[in-house]
Order: C-alpha cells, then structure tokens, then sequence
C-alpha cells in the first residue's frame, strides 16, 4: 500500500468504557478506499463495541474515527449513512411483514420521502430489483421475509445496506461517492456452502469500490476473503497485517487461532 495514499477510514485513540470494564482501549487502524478488512478476535475483544462507535449506536469515551477527513464524531447513524456510511447486525434486522422487495424499497437512498398515501412497490421499484439480483435473491423478491430461510435474510440485510449507500454502487459498479459498509459478522448462523456465498457476494461488493470492514468469528470466512486481517484482544489492536501474516503470529496463535491452525489447509477445504 502507497503510504502517500490517505485512509477511507482513520481510527485514532478509540476508547469506550462501561464503568470500570475497559470496552476498548486506545484502539488505532486504517482502512483504504475499497479494502475488505477483517475484524477478528475472541469473545469480549471489543468488535462489536467497535462497530457500535464507528456506525454512531454508541458514543466512544475518547478517540476519534475520520471518515475521508471528516468526523464522524457526534453524528447520528442517519447522517452517517448520508455520508455513505452503512451497516449491518450480527442478527438480521429485516422487515418480517413486508416482501424482500419492499423490504430494499423501504430504505432506499435518495428516494422521496414516504407519505402514507405512497405504494410502496412503486418506489424505485428497478433499482430495487438490481439489489436483490445481486444479493442473489431474484428468485423471492414477492416472497414474504418471514417466508424466508435464514440465509437469504442475511443476503436480504446486506442488500438493504447496500440500498442507503450511493445508487451507481450496485448497478455500474463506480460508485458516486465514497462508501464504507460496516458488516457485524456476515457469515453468523451459516453453514459452510451459505457463508461461502456470502462471502464472494462480500467480495463483489469491494470490487465495485466500496470500502468494507467487518467482523466474524468463522475463519473460513476471513482467510482468503480479507485483504488485511486486523486482531482485537482485551480491547487492544495486537495484529494488523496480511491474513498471511496474522496466521503465523505467535501471539494471534497462541491466544486465540491456536498454535495448530493450519491456513493452508483452511483454504484448500474450501475449494
């Protein structure tokens, strides 16, 4: 990576406190324009902490977080999401009631505002579509997501994300403005073959430019997904490099991947 090229995302000092329990403490990371970054360590690592401050669900102690320049400091998740800043839960959050398709036509960018006398199935209603084509959910876009296998709510969760960041992000892959997806571990309740499409579905979309961090605790789906691989213990940043690298640090092995993890084997079981 060019050092003279600025971070999308600029991490500095981030502190959150809970009473005594030390949350995160003076945590410091970068991420570039269109990097897919993994987020990962043990339970209690302070991932999801971190998440909530960066998207704006929680106010951090201390510490600053830079969003091409700007502070996100302060900022509600809405406006956040107006500065292409987007995210997703551990637990789908999805519209249970409502179809997918009206489920991505709900949160549309840059649609006109809902009044109760507006259909919703008449808002955006192609640009929605190409969402849920590339979240690989074309075949239930008239389905009820309560009708839904879990899976396809995860797929139906990141589409929706998707949806309040620039339009051209995921119609001509160029996006318009800078965007950051912050996705709270994608892969979370999958199995094997799910979280491998969630994951090349993760990856087409940094391909298309968008800057995206996320959490996960199935390794699977961050060795050979991840550009750069960052590691949480105790709400301290103890790695940050290469998933090649990470693998083999001592302390990464010792305290949380396990000194037999085997990268190479992980991998090949995947193909």
């Amino acid at each position: 990576m060019n050092s003279k090229i600025t971070p999308a995302l600029q991490v500095r000092g981030l502190a959150k406190h809970f009473g005594g329990v030390r949350a995160l403490d003076g945590v410091d990371f970068e991420v570039f324009a269109g990097q897919c970054v993994a987020l990962i360590g043990p339970n209690g690592a302070g991932k999801s902490t971190c998440f909530a401050c960066l998207a704006g669900q929680q106010v951090p102690t201390a510490g600053e977080v830079l969003w091409h320049g700007q502070s996100l400091l302060g900022k509600p998740p809405a406006e956040r999401q107006r500065l292409g800043v987007a995210r997703t839960f551990q637990v789908a959050q999805t519209f249970e009631a409502l179809t997918v398709l009206q489920n991505i036509q709900l949160v549309l960018r840059d649609g006109p505002p809902l009044g109760w006398w507006d259909r919703l199935d008449q808002r955006q209603p192609e640009r929605a579509w190409q969402l849920a084509v590339q979240a690989g959910l074309e075949a239930h876009v008239h389905a009820t997501v309560a009708e839904l296998p879990y899976g396809a709510k995860k797929r139906l969760e990141l589409a929706m994300a998707l949806a309040g960041l620039p339009q051209s992000v995921a119609v001509d892959g160029a996006p318009s403005a800078p965007s950051l997806l912050l996705l709270d571990e994608p892969a979370a309740g999958l199995a094997l073959a799910e979280r491998v499409d969630m994951m090349t579905l993760v990856r087409q979309v940094a391909g298309q430019g968008v800057t995206v961090l996320y959490t996960e605790h199935n390794m699977d789906a961050v060795f050979g997904v991840a550009d750069r691989v960052l590691v949480l213990m105790q709400g301290h940043r103890v790695a940050d490099g290469l998933p090649e690298a990470v693998a083999q640090d001592p302390q990464v092995r010792e305290r949380y991947l396990g000194n037999d993890f085997d990268m190479k084997g992980l991998l090949d079981a995947q193909r």
